[in-house]
């Protein structure tokens, strides 16, 4: 096994920048998630490591040692793609034995790797089959099988799930993550989906227009963005943002956004000087709002316009003015679409992003 370093790399195609000034520790057994919407640089980044692509500028380490001059069949890595990559006219023991043999191993190390990785992944009764004769969920296996019958060092992944239905994508999920920690194997996993990369990732790197935007746990991004962007990408529903101003009021603070105002919460307002005012954008999840069929201190009425029935809850469509706000209810709240509905925006788990550069302040 081995740890990656991005040192500084990036890549430019034609004069427009792909990937901007990456730097990137990936730890020994870490399964790492590079995410972020198309186009964002994350599978280039990925291509780089595996050596697909050369960067334009930095470097690329694994275990230590200098890729740049390295081809990617001397790299000791599996990649794993979105179409599996399966050649249709072998069966699947000759799928899992190719590299293998590109390899140079013997036939009976051949015949203990892939029964030994036909047994880690379940697919032993499979072995004889061609890929055509297989679900889209065993494809998925004999790719991953492939990826790891030879032991490398680092497993690179790109999308891999993305083509399986929704209940064996979650399905998958946990088992490709059981199988890494067992393996012990560093993965850098590639994808757009955060429900992915949050029950995945030891560590997200959430990458937007090639730049690094914040790297850490799931829940320690999800809990403490570093800007608007990572949260407004990661959770569903999105984080609602309101624009406005937060001020001193009272020996506290009040957020005004023009059509109706609400008291903040003290853990916000550190970004005020005494007596001062600040311009930007408050932003607060859907299980942060507190919902009520009648008026409380500072709460704010609202009216109802969409309602979303998820089983144990449901979340509701909110409008106040020039303001659309997703709140989560309980599953037996009653109302009405076109009723009335009281907020409660004061949170300790609320942000505040600045007007300008979209940072978070708290």
């Amino acid at each position: 096994m081995a740890d990656v370093r991005l040192q500084n790399v990036s890549k430019v195609f034609k004069n427009t920048p792909a990937v901007k000034d990456v730097t990137l520790d990936i730890h020994d057994g870490e399964f790492l998630v590079l995410l972020g919407p198309s186009g964002c640089g994350k599978t280039t980044t990925l291509r780089m490591v595996a050596g697909l692509e050369k960067p334009t500028s930095g470097s690329v380490f694994i275990g230590n040692a200098l890729m740049d001059e390295v081809l990617p069949k001397d790299r000791d890595i599996a990649m794993v793609f979105q179409s599996y990559a399966l050649y249709p006219h072998m069966t699947v023991h000759d799928n899992l034995a190719f590299p293998l043999k590109m390899h140079k191993f013997t036939k009976q190390q051949i015949e203990e790797q892939v029964n030994r990785t036909a047994d880690i992944l379940e697919i032993s009764g499979l072995l004889q089959r061609r890929p055509k004769e297989l679900s889209g969920g065993q494809r998925q296996r004999v790719a991953l099988g492939r990826a790891i019958v030879r032991n490398p060092k680092v497993f690179l992944m790109d999308e891999p799930l993305s083509n399986l239905d929704a209940k064996l994508r979650v399905q998958t999920r946990v088992e490709l993550k059981n199988l890494q920690k067992r393996l012990g194997t560093t993965t850098i996993y590639v994808t757009h989906d955060q429900a992915e990369a949050m029950t995945l990732a030891d560590r997200v790197a959430l990458m937007k227009n090639g730049v690094v935007q914040q790297v850490g746990r799931p829940t320690e991004v999800y809990a403490h963005p570093a800007n608007k962007f990572v949260a407004g990408f990661l959770g569903s529903p999105t984080m609602n943002f309101i624009d406005g101003t937060m001020r001193s009021s009272d020996g506290g603070a009040v957020f005004d956004c023009g059509d109706f105002n609400f008291p903040v919460h003290p853990a916000l307002v550190k970004v005020l000087s005494a007596g001062g005012s600040r311009m930007g954008t408050y932003g607060i999840r859907a299980e942060d709002i507190g919902v009520e069929n009648t008026e409380r201190g500072g709460s704010v009425e609202t009216s109802v316009f969409g309602s979303e029935l998820m089983g144990s809850e449901q979340f509701l469509h909110v409008k106040k003015g020039k303001m659309d706000v997703v709140a989560r209810a309980p599953m037996d709240f009653q109302t009405t679409i076109g009723g009335s509905v009281w907020m409660n925006f004061t949170s300790p788990n609320a942000h505040f992003f600045d007007a300008e550069t979209e940072q978070a302040l708290a």
